[in-house]
């Protein structure tokens, strides 16, 4: 399904800091999945929740919210599969303060 306005990515200042530390080959995959969302911000698959998605890469996960009420993305993490529960578990409990960000602008 693809959505008629475009999205705008944001990121989280952790995601900033672990995006400068990854490859070329990952931070390019990440550029595309953000041109990607811009148009189809339900690409990946879903965690628990519509509003809450990841997008697989090799042992990576990128993490991702929705907002639900404007045409926004925020890009919150990417790590490895191993981390995958613990950077769930951190998200919904500050889920609160990531909605707040997407809609407060």
């Amino acid at each position: 399904m693809m959505f008629m306005e475009e999205y705008e990515t944001f990121e989280t200042e952790t995601f900033s800091k672990i995006y400068e530390s990854l490859t070329a080959t990952e931070r390019e995959w990440i550029n595309k999945m953000k041109r990607q969302l811009k148009s189809n911000p339900k690409a990946g698959d879903p965690l628990r929740f519509q509003w809450f998605r990841e997008k697989k890469f090799e042992n990576k996960r990128l993490y991702y919210m929705i907002s639900m009420k404007k045409p926004r993305i925020l890009l919150v993490s990417f790590a490895s599969k191993k981390d995958q529960q613990k950077i769930i578990d951190y998200i919904l409990l500050h889920k609160e303060e990531y909605i707040e960000f997407l809609n407060s602008f």
